[in-house]
């Protein structure tokens, strides 16, 4: 066993002896590993959070705690398990949310959920609607939750910091790899005025600000053996914003048939069906809080969030690949033109999009 990693473990209030510390899967931005401390005892999950990141951690760590104890609350009352339908965090003997090492580096730990099923894509309706419905229920147990929570990653789906940072990154074209995707250039200027549009409602209260999770992949929602929602895990990225980010980032990642680094353009395209039962299963729990703005700009905000990617990876593909790992020096301009693709697909069946939802509202 890594004696480091035991020694971190030691650190937090567990119950039993720590008898394996072993790799939780490959994350992209913490790095995760499973506690076990002999039969009869919980398992636990021990992250290294990423300062680089994340910051401040201690802030991210209370937005996380705050979020949770008003989830159980709420479970408590409605007659659940609030053990097993939210995250607990499990404090360090000094009674804080996470531990620093020697090497200044954060960790946490919280109790691991035994009996539960994950799901790394949705790619059936069924599967779609259940992620739907999880994501609708997170968001309608925090709807009421009204305390702000520190803003850890500032800009984040603000499209109007974004384009700052663009207007930045091309006066200085770093590499001078803006000559090589004047084309691509030209699709993010073309939709600028109507995405800034969009979230200055955002800016002035029209669509108000929420308790947002901020990262809706399904692989954050936790199923029990039933196939029912549980829970909803990986809460770092827990924000004050709006709702239209969770929905709309769902809907990037959930509905398109190929992959966002995908090659081979003709792969890309919108899956209408993962759109209609994603949106009912996440209307069913959300409608009856969600204003009129926001049902209004709901199928927007795939479109939204879909650009906003493609800004993205074009920004860092020209600043010289700084921010996403890449596995060659094209690789940003590959996930840029994919991107694109599925933000054209979204664009050709809008109308269709709005008519959903306004059929399950």
């Amino acid at each position: 066993m890594n004696q480091k990693l035991i020694s971190i473990a030691q650190n937090f209030q567990l119950k039993g002896e720590i008898t394996a510390v072993e790799n939780l899967g490959e994350g992209f931005i913490n790095d995760t590993y499973i506690v076990k401390t002999g039969e009869g005892n919980p398992k636990y999950i021990l992250q290294r959070k990423n300062k680089r990141i994340f910051s401040p951690i201690p802030a991210m760590m209370e937005n996380i705690q705050k979020v949770c104890l008003h989830i159980k609350k709420k479970v408590e009352l409605a007659g659940g398990d609030p053990m097993r339908e939210a995250m607990t965090l499990i404090p360090a003997h000094d009674g804080k949310l996470y531990f620093l090492d020697e090497d200044e580096e954060f960790w946490a730990v919280c109790l691991f959920i035994d009996d539960t099923i994950a799901y790394d894509s949705a790619k059936t309706p069924e599967l779609a609607y259940a992620g739907g419905r999880g994501i609708g229920k997170f968001q309608s147990l925090v709807a009421d939750l009204k305390e702000p929570l520190t803003d850890i990653l500032p800009g984040f789906h603000n499209i109007r910091y974004r384009f700052k940072q663009w207007d930045e990154i091309l006066a200085n074209d770093p590499l001078n790899r803006k000559a090589k995707v004047l084309t691509e250039i030209g699709w993010v200027e073309s939709r600028r005025n109507e995405m800034l549009a969009f979230w200055e409602n955002v800016e002035n209260g029209t669509i108000p600000t929420r308790i947002t999770h901020n990262d809706t992949k399904i692989n954050n929602i936790l199923f029990d053996k039933k196939g029912d929602v549980l829970c909803v895990i990986d809460l770092d990225t827990v924000l004050n914003s709006t709702v239209l980010n969770d929905f709309g980032d769902a809907m990037r990642s959930y509905t398109n048939t190929g992959a966002e680094d995908d090659e081979t353009l003709d792969n890309v395209s919108m899956n209408i069906e993962i759109f209609r039962a994603f949106t009912r299963g996440y209307l069913e729990e959300t409608k009856s809080f969600l204003t009129a703005k926001e049902i209004e700009y709901l199928a927007f905000s795939a479109r939204y969030i879909t650009f906003e990617q493609v800004l993205r990876f074009l920004m860092d593909y020209i600043n010289g690949d700084k921010y996403y790992r890449t596995k060659s020096a094209s690789h940003n301009l590959v996930r840029t033109r994919a991107q694109y693709k599925l933000l054209q697909s979204m664009e050709e069946q809008f109308d269709e999009m709005n008519r959903i939802v306004q059929e399950f509202c």
